[in-house]
């Protein structure tokens, strides 16, 4: 229902944010087609220059006479002189300035009739220029106007064109899935298959290796593993033998099953290596279900000695077989057998689970004496505070006997005399496999009544996704650590 609303709301917040560009670019457009600047008027070119008077000019700027022919002879010559004395002058005068003005109309004449060819030249292209430049504006408002329409077409096409290769590509990755899923469903009978093979395989050699090494073993001394002889006769030493196979194909048998579940001997390292500092120094340190050795391997290469004890005779033997020391045997009553204080730390990992209560009580007073003053103890098993281990490791070893909470297993060292008890939670389950939070979004806080009540579900399911993910995904071992006062 909340998803239906929120796609509901955001098909609303898409229309109108739609509908506003709109909006925004028809008033751009209306804004554009105001802008259009008219065609100006532009005056009319000048009158052409009037050379008409121009040559009449050229001709009538002499005004003073010829002298000589104005003076004649005789008396008139010397009236004329006089009188040419008194207003020759001003009538020269006038000649050259009436010469320096013609020369002057003479130059100016051609200028100013290029200058008005000029200027009418000038406003007949002012005028076309202005006529073009409102021709193109009036076709860029028509372009702008009809390119909505053709982007909208466009649109139209890419998104049919994308819906349709969309389709395609959906049955094409229809198929490709469908195809992947069968591969991965055959791969997994195959590993199954495979797996299962391996099993068998591992669990007829663990079986031949224990049958070879029990007949090298009877026809050497000829002893029941129990110590028995054969003197009571041939059927009561066959009846022992038989036994003692017996017991050393259960054995290997449950060697195969460490081998599959519990995790290779390299990983079984990685994990055990971070208690190693917890020893640092010690001596003499006892490691109780040594199993396949992989403790015992790692404190030979720190160079601090050690030694291990297993029921399990299989993998008393791996460990043998690598150069380590191990016994078969009972850990209570291997413990009872050393002196008090031989040890210098007991290490025990995913035992105590198969123990019984009342056993491991025993087990934890006994080693309360064996061990000095300052070692330490180490129990590792399986937390059962986590669902996901209880039930997918716990469950799964039908020789375990009863899970031990954190409070409990730190209590009975306690009660062992033991002191500076603490829990070291161990093996971590991934964070891609457990189940995941909704991340809300960041940004400002909601308003809507609607968003207030998806974000207080948002934070409800996430509380709730954290209490499972504490209950059923946190850590898969713990270890209990004390130290003997």
């Amino acid at each position: 229902m909340a998803g239906r609303i929120r796609d509901e709301d955001e098909i609303v917040h898409l229309k109108q944010a739609r509908e506003a560009a709109d909006r925004a670019y028809n008033d751009a457009l209306t804004l554009v087609d105001r802008a259009l600047a008219p065609r100006p008027a532009l005056p009319r070119p000048p009158r052409a220059f009037d050379q008409r008077q121009l040559h009449p000019v050229n001709q009538a700027w002499r005004v003073a006479p010829d002298v000589e022919h104005l003076l004649g002879t005789g008396w008139k010559r010397r009236v004329r002189a006089f009188v040419w004395g008194l207003v020759g002058p001003i009538v020269e005068r006038q000649q050259h300035f009436n010469g320096v003005l013609v020369d002057h109309l003479n130059r100016t004449a051609p200028a100013a009739a290029e200058g008005q060819q000029a200027l009418a030249a000038t406003l007949a292209a002012l005028g076309e220029y202005a006529a073009a430049l409102e021709t193109f504006q009036s076709r860029l408002v028509q372009y702008v106007q009809r390119i909505t329409p053709f982007v909208d077409t466009k649109d139209h096409e890419v998104a049919g064109v994308a819906r349709a290769t969309m389709s395609a590509l959906d049955g094409l990755s229809d198929e490709v899935r469908r195809r992947a899923e069968a591969a991965v469903a055959r791969e997994r009978r195959y590993a199954r298959q495979v797996d299962e093979l391996r099993t068998t395989v591992g669990q007829v050699e663990h079986g031949l290796l224990a049958l070879r090494r029990e007949l090298e073993r009877l026809a050497a001394g000829g002893a029941a593993p129990g110590g028995a002889a054969q003197a009571d006769g041939p059927r009561a030493g066959g009846a022992a033998a038989k036994a003692a196979l017996d017991d050393a194909a259960d054995a290997y048998a449950y060697v195969g099953f460490e081998n599959l579940y519990r995790g290779s001997r390299d990983e079984i390292r990685s994990r055990l290596i971070e208690y190693l500092p917890l020893f640092e120094g010690a001596s003499g340190v006892l490691d109780i279900g040594c199993g396949r050795g992989e403790f015992l391997d790692l404190l030979r290469e720190r160079e601090i000695a050690a030694r291990g004890v297993d029921v399990n005779a299989g993998m008393v033997e791996e460990c043998r077989a690598r150069g380590l020391e191990a016994s078969a045997g009972d850990a209570l009553a291997y413990l009872d057998a050393l002196e008090d204080g031989e040890l210098g730390g007991l290490f025990a990992a995913q035992v105590v689970e198969h123990l019984q209560p009342d056993y491991l009580v025993r087990l934890l007073n006994v080693a309360g004496r064996k061990l000095r003053p300052g070692a330490r103890i180490v129990l590792e098993t399986i937390n059962p505070r986590c669902w996901f281990a209880f039930f997918d490791g716990y469950l799964r070893d039908i020789t375990h006997v009863r899970p031990l909470h954190p409070d409990t297993l730190t209590y009975l060292l306690c009660a062992g005399g033991f002191q500076r008890t603490t829990v070291r939670y161990l093996s971590p389950y991934p964070d891609d496999g457990k189940l995941q939070r909704i991340p809300l979004p960041d940004g400002p806080r909601t308003t809507t009544r609607e968003e207030r009540a998806l974000a207080a579900a948002v934070k409800t399911f996430n509380g709730n996704v954290d209490t499972l993910n504490d209950l059923l995904f946190t850590h898969l071992d713990y270890a209990a650590i004390g130290e003997r006062p």
